[in-house]
Formats: C-alpha cells, structure tokens, sequence
C-alpha cells in the first residue's frame, strides 16, 4: 500500500507553515490555481497521514487547531500585516479543518491570501507615506521584538504605530552601518560625508530594501499558499512530517545527495535582476569560461526555445529555469558589469556541492601528537544511484577513506566533528558506527504498531580503533545522534559539546504522491509533489530514546548559543520521549575510556583556559540579553548595545589570535601578519585551528 522507496534519519530545520480549513462558501480562485488538483492533495493528506504517521494522529478538532495554530504563525509570524479582525474571521474556519480535508474541501488558503493581500497592500501604502514624512530620532520609545510576546494589531493604527517603530529602527541600524564604514573610508583617505547626508543614505537604502521586500511578497502565487497551508496540516502530526511541493522535493533530493544538475553558478537576487556571486570550480559554467561572477542574468532559453525574461522574477523561480539534467543546453542572455549584454550557452552537468561532503586535516596536539580530525557535515547519500545498483557518493566510504589517508600519517587519536551536522541518511548513521566498533546492533527502530528491529554493524572490520572524540552542539541532530548515542553506549568514544543535542530521534519516509493517486482517472494531473512522513522511532542500545531529549555529552563545554531555545523540546507538536528494553551489546575494550578522569581534567583546563571563560562570560551576557526582548529606538542605546556586541566579538577573536600567535611561536615559526590571505578552500583548516572547542578536545585526547 505503501510506496516507500527511502528512508532517513534527517533533521530539517524548523519552518513554520500554514494550515487549511474551511466551513461553507468557497473563496473564487484564479485561474492559475488548479482547484481540483488541490482537493485531490488535501484529500490524500486527510487519508495517508493518520494511517503513516507514527503517532497514530487522526483527523480530529485537536489536530485541525494545531494546524490552525502553525498556519496562523507562517502567515504573519511578526504580526506586522493581520489586525485581531483579521484573526477573528480566520478562526472561525479552524474546527473544520478536519471535516473539509476529509470532504476534498479547502477554504482556508484562500481567505487568508485574500486577506493578507488586502493588508499587504495597506501596509506597503503605510510605510511609503511614513518613510516620505521621515522620522523623529530624538524621541524616547521601543519596540518589542519577540513576536510571541507581541499581540495582534486592533486597529490600522496601531499597525502604523508598529511599522513606525520597525522602519525608524532599521534606519538607525543602517545609520550606524554607515557611520562605521565611512570611518574607514575617512581613514583610508576618501572624502567624508557630512551626518545629514549619511541620514539620508541610511533613508534612502531602508527605502529601497522594503520596497523589494514587498516586490518579493507580491510575486508569492496562491499556489504558494496552498503549499504552505498543505505543510502546516503535515507539520500538526510532527515537526519533520511535510508536505513537499515539487520544488521542495528537488530541493530535498539535492541536499540529500549532496549535487544537482546544473551549470554549477551561485546566485542572488538583488535589486529585482538575478546576480552570479560565484563559480564553482570544475563545474560547467567554469569549463566554459564565460560566465562570471558580478554577471546580471536577464533572460534564461532551453536550447533552441524563445528565452524567459527573469528580471524580476523570484530567485527560485530563476534558479529553476537554469537547472536541468545533465547533457542539455540553457542560453543565459547577461549583463557584464561594463554594460555589454553577451549571451551564453552552457551544457549542464552534475555540480557537486563540496560544502556537504566530508572533510579531512592533521591537527598536532599540545603534547606533540598527531591527532585526525574529519567533520562529517550531513549523512549524505544519492539514493537514485543506490536504487539503480550504481555506485553512489556517501559519507560512510568518504569517512572511510579519510581516516585511512590520516592513520597513513601517523595519527594517534581521531577526533570527529558533527556539530551543525543535521543528519541524514540512516543507512550511513549505522554504517559509519561500524567503523567504529568490530561488530553489534547501532540502534533500535520501532514504529506505529509497537514493532521493534535492530540496526547492526554487520561487518567485524574496525577503520578506527584508537583513542577517539566525538564533538556535538544543540544542531547536532538525528543520524548525528545515533552515531553519537552508539559511541557513547559503547564506551568507544568521548562525547564532547553543549548541554545537550537537538533531540530528532525519529525516522520519516518519502512518499511521491504521484505514485499514491487513489483513482486512476485523476492520474492526469500534474506533480502532486511528495510527503515526508515520520513512521518510526529511534532508541539507543540502552534503550533509551534519543527523541526530544537528545544526547548528553560525557564532557560538556560552554556554548555562546545555551540560550538559544533550539532542539526538538522547543518545537510545535514534537512527540514525547520514551524508552524500550535493552539490547544485549559488548562495550569496547580496545580503548577503555577514565571519564572520571577525563573529566576533572577537562574542568580544571576550562576554568583556567580564557578562551573558553569568555565563551562562558558572554553566555551568560546573551542569556541575560535574550530575556530583555524590547529595543529602545534611542540612537545612543542602539549605538551603546551594538557596541557591547562589538566587545564580545572582540573579545573572543582577540583570544583566539592570542593563542594562533602563541602556538606559533612555541612551534618555532614566524607568526607572520594577523590577517593572512587564505585560499577559500583551505580556510576551513585556519579556523579550526583557532577553535577553542577542538583545542579542548586536543587536550582531552592527550588525557586519554
């Protein structure tokens, strides 16, 4: 019944979205949103989620308001365009969330497109007056921040009110920018403006940036609401159950396979024209020559077709004419910075996107030792060459092959990195716990019906049996966790970060829609996009679950982000913790881990080790300073606030130069400049060098 075609333990950033509801009168609906095409999605979500889903969920008033509840924040999460009435005649539809989904009927999205296009073009009338009529900087007021602890406007005064504020706000900051950069300009010898004219600039740039983000509010179609809308019912199930639209799934597939098919050109929008920030080395647009960064792109032809006009079209929009597979030919009409239009023909081909996949230096230790140090960025895996019994790119064999290149160096410890790494494929979380331990189960998976498996290294070969440390953060996520959790259970490793992990202990499915159609005769309609549905649970080998609480680390550190309200804990409708009975395991022996020891070592360092004290000194500052969520809009308290910022920016770069300096000297060379150009690709290897967590985690090895 089920076309689940992979499955992966990934943790996709938090987006909030809409809902979908509605009691009697549809709303008219233009011609470019299929209406019966919509239906037959809502219906198909009301039937599939409730029978996937893990938690066994039905249709029912409690979720139709969760969803309500998620729809409501995607669609004015500032609270800068709905009034209280607006609220109000929203609410009305949310009970029949349920029965309407269930009848193939959607009301919702298109009320609330209606309304917000009514408020959104007030509002865009609003700001343009109060920006003409200019501001009063002397005055004594603030402004609230924190849309939650923000009420709804109840009147289109008190909405002017708000924007007054939050427009008077963005020009001082922007004033400010521009007092900082013209210092440097002054210092560099260029002529300097006078005070009024750098008011003036900071009006006229805060002017200019609403106005294309009200450009880029216009361009979001209904269809847009619809998607989002479908994506909040999902989302009332969980916070990693989705609703994808075709370009979403693409986007997904992407990230998870780490390459697209393209011409291998970062893009931006800026000022309403597609803009190429840069080459990707060795990709087509590279090979071909002719493309470059600082090119605007004006129009984008398939081969021999009559090209697109993309000025201002959305970055996504754009970005989807120029993809394509590999083989074919796109014509980009361009724009040279010189003013010289020239248009090019680039043949697609697979871009791989390096930032994803495993990387891999030596380290030296404080005691001399050759230490490895690998960051696995996500759990990567193409899952459409895997299914095709092709080799596929994954970042188990990646880890492998750069630990093998690293012990051929000598190294005496290994240290792994997953902090922000958000995971990824189950497959490679077990796989590249294998590489661990000679052999036992990784993790254990139950879903909906109270069914238990074991996930197990099945392979006796061990790529690492050494001293090893593992380093986590609250972004560490999912596979992240299991490989982590397993490390941990089994004593192979040293787990080292924050108070804690994210804490997405589950696994989703991604089902294509199109594949699901219930009747035959409805097969004609166009993509119906695909449904990432959470239908299992993680438990550790202990048992315990690794869900909403994460992983504790045996050595935690301080973190300038414990503030942060970020982790599974935080989110919308996130399932409960729970734990299962044990698997029987064999801990490792080979490298048997003092974390008594360990510990008090590590404790003794931080306390004396600057770096890491000022990290712990700023924390507190932040948490103190994320409690305090009104902004004065006085011009001295927002210079004196960006200042204290500015200090512990200072602070800590300053310490970590301190200690570069000091590392060379003690290692006999010459310090050199501070600032020492770098090549992009290798300036990932200075930073880790000035990064007190692995510093730390130098240390701990050499304890070990």
């Amino acid at each position: 019944m089920k076309n689940i075609y992979r499955i992966f333990a990934g943790c996709v950033v938090a987006v909030i979205l809409y809902t979908s509801a509605g009691i009697t009168a549809q709303a008219p609906v233009p011609a470019e949103t299929d209406v019966t095409r919509n239906k037959l999605i809502g219906y198909m979500l009301s039937k599939q989620l409730p029978v996937m889903h893990f938690s066994d969920k039905v249709m029912n008033d409690e979720l139709a308001f969760a969803a309500f509840d998620l729809y409501l924040k995607q669609l004015d999460f500032q609270k800068r365009f709905l009034l209280q009435e607006d609220v109000d005649r929203l609410s009305v539809y949310a009970p029949a969330i349920d029965n309407n989904l269930l009848r193939g009927e959607i009301v919702l999205p298109d009320i609330g497109y209606q309304i917000l296009a009514r408020r959104m073009k007030q509002v865009e009338d609003m700001t343009a007056e109060l920006l003409a009529a200019g501001f009063d900087y002397e005055r004594d007021e603030s402004l609230e921040t924190d849309p939650e602890k923000l009420k709804y406007a109840t009147s289109l005064d008190d909405l002017r009110s708000r924007w007054r504020k939050t427009l008077k706000g963005q020009i001082i900051s922007r004033y400010l920018d521009l007092q900082e950069e013209e210092a440097k300009n002054v210092a560099e010898g260029k002529p300097a403006k006078s005070d009024d004219e750098l008011w003036a600039e900071a009006e006229e740039k805060v002017a200019k940036r609403n106005k294309n983000f009200f450009n880029r509010m216009h361009q979001e179609t209904r269809q847009d609401h619809y998607d989002r809308f479908f994506n909040a019912v999902a989302r009332a199930f969980d916070p990693h159950t989705n609703y994808m639209a075709p370009a979403g799934k693409e986007n997904f597939d992407i990230h998870m396979r780490g390459s697209l098919e393209g011409i291998g050109a970062l893009l931006r929008e800026e000022d309403g024209y597609i803009k190429v920030v840069s080459i990707i080395p060795g990709s087509a647009s590279a090979r071909q020559g002719r493309l470059e960064a600082e090119d605007i792109i004006l129009e984008v032809g398939q081969g021999d077709n009559e090209p697109v006009e993309i000025t201002d079209m959305r970055l996504r929009d754009a970005v989807r004419l120029i993809r394509g597979p590999k083989g074919s030919v796109v014509r980009l009409t361009v724009r040279k910075p010189d003013g010289v239009k020239e248009t090019i023909s680039i043949q697609r081909d697979v871009v791989q996107i390096e930032e994803t996949f495993v990387k891999s230096t030596l380290l030296e230790s404080p005691a001399g030792k050759k230490i490895g140090y690998v960051m696995i960025p996500s759990f990567y895996r193409d899952f459409e060459k895997t299914r095709n019994g092709t080799d596929a790119r994954n970042s188990t064999d990646d880890t492998r092959i750069a630990i093998e290149k690293l012990k051929k160096q000598g190294i005496t410890g290994l240290i792994i990195d997953l902090r922000n790494n958000g995971g990824g494929s189950l497959m490679d979380a077990v796989d590249t716990t294998g590489l661990f331990i000679p052999q036992g189960p990784v993790v254990q998976v139950k879903n909906s019906y109270g069914n238990k498996r074991v996930l197990s290294d099945e392979d006796s070969s061990v790529t690492w049996s050494g001293p090893m440390l593992v380093l986590v953060n609250q972004f560490s996520a999912s596979a992240s966790e299991i490989l982590a959790a397993a490390l941990q259970d089994y004593g192979r490793a040293v787990i080292v970060g924050g108070a804690h992990t994210h804490g997405k202990g589950t696994v989703q499915t991604l089902i294509d829609m199109n594949d699901n159609i219930p009747l035959l005769h409805l097969k004609k309609y166009e993509d119906l996009g695909a449904l990432k549905v959470t239908i299992q649970k993680f438990y550790r080998v202990n048992g315990g679950s690794t869900q909403y609480k994460g992983v504790v680390p045996d050595i935690i550190l301080p973190s300038l982000f414990q503030h942060l309200k970020s982790g599974e804990q935080y989110l919308d409708n996130s399932l409960p913790w729970d734990q299962v009975a044990p698997v029987p395991f064999t801990p490792f022996t080979a490298a048997p881990l003092n974390l008594p020891l360990l510990k008090e070592r590590s404790a003794r360092r931080v306390q004396q080790d600057e770096g890491l004290q000022v990290i712990a000194e700023e924390a507190r500052k932040a948490s103190k300073r994320a409690e305090k969520t009104t902004m004065s809009l006085k011009l001295e308290d927002m210079k004196a606030k960006r200042e204290e910022a500015r200090v512990a920016r200072d602070k800590i770069g300053a310490h970590y130069l301190k200690y570069r300096e000091e590392q060379s000297v003690e290692n006999g060379e010459d310090p050199g400049p501070a600032v020492e150009e770098e090549k992009d690709g290798d300036k990932w290897k200075e930073e880790i060098k000035e990064d007190p967590y692995i510093n730390e985690s130098l240390h701990i090895l050499d304890d070990m």
